[in-house]
């Protein structure tokens, strides 16, 4: 397991020195946001050589509107996806999350023929294998991320995103375990991760208020446990907000999770 940590977390005056701080508390790659990174592709690399810490992973800079009602909206969510997975094969990236849509769903409930969300998991596996496909050509992953049922109505838990894995069976589409969802939806975290460990692509921490994990009231420990025992060897990335300077919380952050290691 390794530790990483979204670049808009870390602070510093520019891309270098924030990669350095990163770096310096402890981590050992950061989490990459993807709006337009093709154009910043050697500013990133170059900060990223210097500071000798892993680009492990891209988060956002595409459309997400896969399941969308109109299908001028669908095209450009995967053709804005392939533009994206392209540039990170290029850099070594090892994977991006997606979630299918946000929010209620955009197309007419059908029943009794079929309702949306049957449409919208249909939808999704017509265009799944194309772009995993694209996305192992160009040497990098996808990962459908479940996110709760207030920010999606679509793939809320673990065991829905690995039912479309499945049917994909493509090694380059895994999932990707989020804390602060399945402090959520998940009965049991623990059980959640035992259930879906042959399909963990990647993992994002944040506690139970969506702050560092230690600044709320998650049990890491057991999870990370099952981690370790499923040799789970990805990275773990921190999707979150910070109470307090982050000069002083990350150092901290770090040193709690790896005690919880």
């Amino acid at each position: 397991m390794k530790l990483a940590c979204q670049e808009i977390l870390a602070p510093g005056r520019n891309l270098r020195e924030k990669f350095e701080n990163l770096k310096k508390y402890g981590f050992e790659a950061v989490e990459l946001s993807g709006e337009r990174l093709w154009e910043r592709k050697k500013e990133v690399m170059d900060a990223s050589r210097e500071a000798g810490i892993e680009l492990g992973s891209v988060c956002g800079g595409f459309s997400c509107r896969f399941v969308a009602a109109e299908r001028k909206e669908r095209e450009e969510a995967m053709n804005s996806l392939k533009k994206l997975l392209k540039t990170m094969g290029e850099m070594e990236i090892s994977g991006i999350m997606i979630v299918p849509i946000f929010g209620p769903p955009q197309i007419p409930n059908l029943s009794p023929y079929k309702e949306a969300i049957e449409l919208e998991r249909e939808m999704l596996l017509l265009e799944l294998p194309e772009l995993t496909q694209f996305a192992q050509d160009s040497g990098t992953s996808i990962w459908l991320e479940p996110v709760n049922r207030y920010e999606t109505h679509f793939i809320n838990r673990l065991d829905e995103a690995v039912e479309i894995c499945q049917k994909v069976n493509n090694s380059n589409l895994r999932i990707m375990a989020d804390f602060f969802h399945m402090n959520i939806e998940e009965v049991n975290i623990v059980e959640s991760l035992k259930k879906a460990k042959d399909w963990l692509g990647h993992i994002h921490l944040a506690d139970s208020n969506r702050f560092l994990p230690g600044q709320g009231h998650t049990n890491f420990k057991s999870p990370f446990k099952v981690l370790s025992e499923i040799n789970y060897k990805g990275y773990m990335a921190l999707e979150c907000g910070i109470r307090g300077e982050p000069e002083e919380e990350l150092p901290k952050c770090v040193k709690y999770l790896k005690e919880c290691i």
